[in-house]
């Protein structure tokens, strides 16, 4: 089903504002530490990965991460806030416009480009990460949350290893 046939253009542009709203919400939950909260933007029976582009363009089911389901990213918060040791930094988002590539008033198909920003202490900011989310949303009790989300970044090479979301 594709949005653009199924909805008015009124629904649609309200439809991709509160698209657009969760997005800057995920990207100042994370951007903010608060890592606890971040699974409440996904449905109980999520998928969440973060996957090289040649992987997922060629059909590779190989990820970087990936995880099944919402208690899945509950034990990320734990690793990332109680076990991993790791020198800590910041991440900042920066998201594209959101592009509805299709779904109706409850299910969406949404994309947008993201550029991670990290900075570690006493050090200058670098590029950390880069690519598209490719989502599909749906609406759960009024509110957007995410039933997939596929975090397709473009270098084939990551520095070290990713610790927060994306």
């Amino acid at each position: 089903m594709n949005a653009r046939a199924e909805l008015t253009l009124s629904e649609r542009c309200l439809l991709a504002h509160e698209i657009q709203a969760l997005y800057a919400e995920y990207s100042a939950c994370i951007d903010e530490r608060r890592y606890s909260e971040w699974p409440e933007f996904f449905t109980e029976d999520c998928v969440y990965k973060v996957i090289p582009r040649e992987n997922h363009d060629r059909g590779l089911p190989l990820a970087t991460l990936a995880f099944e389901s919402r208690a899945m990213l509950h034990d990320r918060v734990v690793a990332i806030t109680q076990t991993l040791f790791h020198a800590p930094y910041y991440q900042r988002h920066i998201v594209s416009a959101v592009r509805i590539t299709g779904g109706d008033a409850d299910t969406v198909r949404a994309e947008a480009n993201y550029v991670v920003v990290r900075t570690k202490q006493n050090e200058p900011s670098e590029v950390f990460n880069a690519g598209r989310y490719i989502d599909v949303l749906v609406r759960e009790q009024g509110a957007w949350r995410f039933r997939q989300r596929c975090c397709v970044f473009d270098s084939e090479l990551i520095p070290n290893s990713i610790i927060y979301p994306i």
